[in-house]
């Protein structure tokens, strides 16, 4: 499944944050709830008129975000701005 087919962001819609389309239900409320531990039935009798497509393709834009994701471990006692300040430092050769 494509999530591009069930999720959309709209500055006029909250805030621009990404809903399943044709409601105001966001990302970030489903991953909250799964989150808690809901099922997804859970969530779909709470929120029938929500497609069960979406709350799927939740995961999905989720899954794609994280598989994007870059990470970069800080050394204990290092501060973000110490560590940022490392990336500009010279490199010994």
């Amino acid at each position: 499944m494509e999530w591009q087919q069930h999720i959309t962001a709209d500055p006029a819609v909250l805030v621009g944050k990404p809903v399943i389309k044709g409601t105001r239900i966001s990302v970030e409320f489903v991953l909250e709830c799964l989150g808690r531990g809901w099922t997804i039935e859970d969530f779909l009798s709470q929120y029938p008129h929500v497609p069960r497509e979406g709350v799927i393709a939740c995961l999905d834009y989720a899954r794609d975000l994280v598989r994007s994701e870059t990470v970069t471990m800080i050394a204990p006692g290092l501060t973000a701005i110490q560590a940022s300040d490392l990336d500009a430092a010279p490199q010994k050769r």
